[in-house]
């Protein structure tokens, strides 16, 4: 996997964390997933972010990887 990829991961506090693969920190914390995935768009244009799926849909459920 890229270095170069972001993730949009949920946190337990409830806002949205921007990370590379195998970061410690995130790049940042954002209170909306739309606000987290506008900035990873920001931080890397080339490349879409996998965005973590937070609630039930008809095609997937929570844990799941989607680009956007």
């Amino acid at each position: 996997m890229s270095k170069d990829r972001l993730f949009i991961e949920k946190r337990p506090q409830g806002d949205f964390a921007v990370r590379r693969p195998n970061s410690e920190r995130a790049s940042a914390v954002l209170p909306t997933q739309a606000q987290a995935i506008e900035r990873a768009r920001e931080l890397n244009p080339a490349t879409p972010p996998l965005v973590e799926r937070v609630r039930y849909t008809s095609v997937g459920k929570p844990d799941q990887w989607r680009k956007p």
